[in-house]
């Protein structure tokens, strides 16, 4: 294992963390932040897979689907940002800290950046897996990081269309994926992640902690800074009609729409 690329690699994050604090700062956006965390996770994983000693077409693959990752979130989040509208979540953070809201989201967005590293670590576990490529599970990893990210985009178009309907001010967004899913977009974000152990898996114990990816994934989405405060504010802005829409659909994993279920059940 290179401990000194990933040393290299975590730095780099860290201090593209401090660039998206100084850009917040002056711009007022939090949006940038984002923009900027899904870029530093892409090059730090494309840098560490391109550097890793495993399977040349593995490595290749990865680099591949890293930058596909990367680009599409951070041109999403980025054009969305320049379109206007402050971020809620962090909108709401900064209003809490008050005061020391400077110094608390400097602090935050080191947080993040130990986070972008352990995505970036897994890429490097599946970098440095050396195994005869393609194997089985490479098939079903090219598969489902496929699947992620046409699903992902599909979701973020749909919203996207939503939001400019006049109607997007008072309703809430229930079409395509949406039905199914309050929250499809991060769903399938936490899908791609899981992509990752799939490549990295051999008889090494240490290929298991590949598996902290779409772990610590998942708890970001659906624990702390994905679902909780986008439904806090959803719920103030929306309030009995997103109450109603909680009732019909589920939070994060696709599935039939409730009280249609129920009706068919009867």
């Amino acid at each position: 294992m290179d401990w000194f690329l990933l040393a290299i690699v975590a730095v780099g994050i860290s201090l593209a963390m401090a660039a998206a604090w100084i850009v917040q700062r002056k711009t007022g956006m939090s949006g940038w932040i984002d923009t900027i965390w899904s870029a530093a996770v892409g090059l730090g994983g494309i840098l560490t897979a391109g550097c890793a000693e495993g399977s040349f077409s593995r490595r290749m693959t990865l680099i591949m689907i890293v930058a596909a990752w990367a680009l599409r979130l951070a041109w999403h989040i980025g054009v969305r940002t320049k379109g206007g509208g402050e971020d809620p979540r962090y909108a709401k953070m900064m209003k809490d800290w008050g005061a020391s809201a400077s110094s608390r989201l400097f602090i935050f967005l080191q947080v993040q950046a130990l986070a972008a590293f352990i995505l970036v670590f897994a890429i490097y576990l599946a970098a440095i897996n050396d195994k005869a490529y393609p194997a089985v599970t490479d098939f079903v990893a090219v598969l489902l990081s496929a699947t992620a990210l046409a699903g992902e985009a599909l979701s973020d178009a749909q919203l996207s269309r939503f939001r400019r309907r006049p109607e997007a001010k008072t309703e809430v967004c229930e079409t395509g994926l949406w039905r199914y899913s309050r929250h499809p977009n991060y769903f399938f974000e936490w899908l791609f992640w899981c992509c990752l152990p799939l490549f990295a898996v051999t008889s090494s114990p240490t290929s298991l902690l590949s598996l902290l990816a779409p772990a610590l994934m998942y708890w970001l989405l659906v624990h702390v800074s994905g679902i909780p405060p986008l439904e806090e504010h959803m719920l103030r802005s929306r309030g009995d009609k997103f109450r109603a829409l909680r009732k019909r659909v589920n939070a994060f994993f696709p599935g039939p729409r409730k009280t249609e279920f129920v009706s068919q059940g009867e």
